[in-house]
């Protein structure tokens, strides 16, 4: 029929949407450490970004419901500029000077490193010829201490020797030549490089922030419109089964997550800066292909509304609509810290425990574990879950997932336990997390405003919940170390769970409208309405 038609459609479009970025989309954390970007300024940016999505996604979701006769138009426009700028990044060059690949240095002398040529050295840091510094902690048999070392710009590897690295403090020059005897063959760790105006002074640097933010906010929107179409196209009496069509663009994201990184492996050759070329011409293949599907999509036409935003604010009125907006943005927090951070604190893990040779594909066999695993069985359970124990004890499992996953994670000696982590871990989490935010969105939703109304739920947990989790995130990751930032969020995502479960219990089931999806029927405007009233008595 047309409708199995346009749904498998609109699938193909979902799927190879997801296919196209997922080559780029989850490396671009690790990427800007690759340009020499600190943590604290990855979690800054990602912070900013989520706001500008949250405002985005709500206007081109009204835009879309007002202009309905443009929506494929803008659905093109959208898709084509997200894949552009995530394309773009890809040739953007590399900032003079070093990277700091490892932290921990062994078999090294103090005393055998010159003193640095201080006018030189001004001279090179005012120039921004890539020459950086930072402060290195000395772990010898007998003695431990500090000092500041500058790394020349001639190397792509950060090494301490005499002829890459210099002391930067005469005081420090005694210091090595007292501890002559005690301080061969130590360990040394090395903090960050520091920030400095060269980075922020780069064209790379801006470039990186500006198509990053461009690219993301386009990609996002398009999934959130894609959504909206999804649910258009199954109609009322099969909503549940959001899941099942998502359930295909988890398992190709996976595939082409995993198969992106051992290309970016096998082509880099184990050298230091990784070669993220194939990564885009696996984007541009299925770019092509989401193109086409686009332009064959036939939508049909909703009945439209002459008050949209009036309806949306009438529907703000419920206090459980609030509520459920809050934490959904808190679902957005805890997304943020895996999405942002985890293949950042891998790629710690992998320096200390000795798999640096192999890191990408690494990490695309982490993120291909989340999807092939739990990601797909609850994409495709998650109707029957919301339909068995509702949406409130759902959103209460969902927390509990969190809490246990990030405290495991911190918990884990090497790679493998995170992949085991993963491999269970993501489902009860993302994928009925995410299904069960949208479904209810859905739910809840005027006649004539679901792009709008999805654009605000989306918004709020893939915006607003994803800056302040970023921010957050990327402070805790810079001041405590990965580890602990980790069981942080594990230790706020139990109380949360808890939090959330006592107001469903005692709150929540005052209402007419309860989150049981058995119990809602209402679709139209005047219902809505009605509930609202209701919620505000």
């Amino acid at each position: 029929s047309v409708k199995n038609y346009t749904i498998k459609l609109i699938n193909l479009i979902i799927i190879h949407l997801i296919l196209g970025v997922a080559p780029v989309y989850p490396f671009l954390p690790v990427f800007g450490k690759q340009l020499g970007i600190s943590p604290l300024i990855i979690g800054s940016v990602n912070a900013i970004l989520p706001v500008l999505i949250l405002i985005a996604k709500p206007i081109f979701g009204f835009i879309m419901d007002y202009f309905q006769t443009w929506r494929k138009v803008i659905f093109l426009i959208l898709l084509a500029i997200g894949n552009i700028c995530y394309i773009t990044i890809c040739f953007l060059p590399s900032l003079p000077g070093p990277i700091l690949s490892e932290h921990h240095f062994q078999n090294v002398s103090c005393a055998t490193l010159p003193r640095c040529n201080m006018k030189y050295h001004a001279s090179a840091i005012a120039s921004c010829n890539g020459m950086k510094d930072t402060m290195c902690h000395w772990v010898c048999e007998n003695t431990n201490f500090s000092t500041q070392l500058s790394f020349y710009a001639d190397q792509n590897k950060a090494i301490i020797s005499p002829d890459t690295t210099c002391l930067l403090n005469i005081n420090e020059i005694l210091l090595c030549q007292g501890n002559l005897t005690n301080n061969y063959n130590c360990n040394v760790i090395c903090d960050n490089f520091k920030d400095d105006q060269c980075l922020y002074r780069s064209a790379t640097f801006w470039s990186f922030i500006v198509l990053m933010c461009i690219g993301e906010i386009s990609v996002y929107v398009f999934i959130s419109i894609s959504d909206t179409f999804c649910f258009i196209i199954l109609g009322q009496d099969k909503r549940l089964k959001y899941g099942k069509q998502r359930l295909w663009g988890a398992m190709d994201y996976g595939i082409a997550v995993c198969l992106s990184g051992y290309m970016i492996d096998f082509f880099s050759h184990d050298k230091v800066y990784k070669n993220y070329i194939p990564s885009m011409l696996l984007m541009i293949i299925f770019t092509c292909i989401d193109f086409i599907c686009c332009i064959k999509l036939e939508l049909p036409l909703q009945l439209q509304s002459t008050a949209i935003l009036k309806n949306v604010f009438t529907l703000l009125k419920s206090k459980v609509i609030v509520i459920f907006l809050c934490f959904s943005g808190f679902f957005g927090v805890l997304n943020s810290i895996m999405r942002n951070f985890l293949l950042w604190y891998v790629e710690d893990l992998s320096v200390a425990t000795g798999y640096t040779n192999r890191i990408k594909l690494i990490e695309g066999l982490i993120i291909a574990a989340q999807a092939f695993s739990g990601e797909v069985i609850f994409f495709f359970l998650s109707g029957k879950i919301l339909k068995k124990f509702g949406y409130g004890y759902t959103f209460t499992f969902c927390i509990i997932c969190y809490a246990v996953r990030l405290g495991l994670i911190s918990l884990a000696p090497t790679l493998r336990w995170v992949l085991f982590i993963e491999f269970f871990m993501q489902g009860p989490l993302y994928a009925l997390s995410f299904t069960a935010v949208i479904s209810y969105g859905n739910v809840i939703t005027p006649t004539g405003a679901s792009g709008t109304v999805q654009g605000l739920v989306q918004g709020v947990n893939e915006g607003l919940g994803l800056s302040v989790g970023s921010l957050i995130g990327g402070i805790l990751f810079k001041k405590f170390g990965g580890i602990m930032t980790l069981r942080i969020f594990s230790v706020f995502a139990a109380f949360s769970a808890l939090t959330y479960f006592v107001l469903h219990i005692f709150y929540f089931k005052q209402f007419n409208h309860k989150t049981d999806t058995r119990n809602i029927n209402w679709r139209k405007l005047d219902d809505a309405q009605k509930h609202c009233n209701i919620a505000d008595t």
